[in-house]
């Protein structure tokens, strides 16, 4: 039997706004398809070990400086598990800290673990509405979900963005971009939860951690979910 090994980075600090939902779509969508699945949470203090699959999400500024500074101690193993490809998720204060740095308004900056090149400062304005982004990685080529950032994301070098804004403000309100990419690295800004509303997404990051494309599933219910939102008025 085929198996996938996901290790679910610090669910009890960064878990706002349904991210573990995601995790339960990944579960679900490798169950459904006769994949077997190991699902690890790692807390402060643990020790982490290779996975196929890495998820953090987001949390509120005081969660996210205790989880900075215990990346930095798995930085180096972190870095390695990028460039052997393993498939990484991280969703609004997780995807600011894959990046080099968080910036507050007030406060020291938090430092990422550097696996995109990216980095956040704090802006003067709460960006809080429905997202749709353009994507070319994926079938339906749409992407949906909510945002609540105040956060402001620039993108560099061989880091590219998830999409296309087409509603929304994404990574900063300015480039028209949302989320980022490198290798098997991927970062956004949407919740509400994520991977539940793209399908085609949550299977694209199957198909990267196994190798191998995964059979079609009945997906209807999930297709309504996303045609409920797309293109939805912010």
């Amino acid at each position: 039997m085929t198996k996938i090994k996901i290790a679910h980075l610090y669910p009890k600090l960064l878990n706002i706004y349904g991210d573990s939902g995601n995790i339960l779509t990944l579960k679900k969508r490798c169950e459904w398809r006769g994949i077997e699945v190991d699902i690890d949470e790692i807390n402060i203090g643990d020790n982490i070990g290779e996975h196929d699959i890495y998820f953090i999400g987001g949390g509120q500024d005081t969660q996210q400086i205790e989880v900075a500074a215990e990346l930095q101690k798995h930085k180096e193993f972190l870095t390695k598990e990028r460039d052997r490809m393993a498939v990484f998720l991280g969703i609004c204060g997780g995807y600011q800290l894959l990046g080099h740095y968080y910036q507050p308004c007030n406060g020291e900056k938090l430092l990422g673990i550097s696996l995109l090149d990216a980095y956040t400062i704090a802006g003067n304005k709460r960006f809080i509405g429905n997202v749709t982004v353009k994507t070319d990685l994926i079938e339906n080529e749409t992407l949906v979900g909510f945002e609540n950032h105040s956060g402001l994301t620039y993108i560099n070098g061989s880091t590219e963005p998830l999409g296309t804004i087409v509603i929304g403000n994404g990574n900063n309100g300015q480039d028209k971009t949302e989320g980022a990419r490198f290798k098997n690295v991927f970062g956004t800004y949407l919740h509400g939860s994520f991977l539940p509303k793209n399908p085609k997404f949550a299977d694209y990051l199957i198909e990267l951690a196994l190798g191998i494309k995964p059979e079609p599933l009945d997906d209807s219910i999930e297709d309504l979910a996303h045609k409920s939102l797309l293109n939805k008025a912010y």
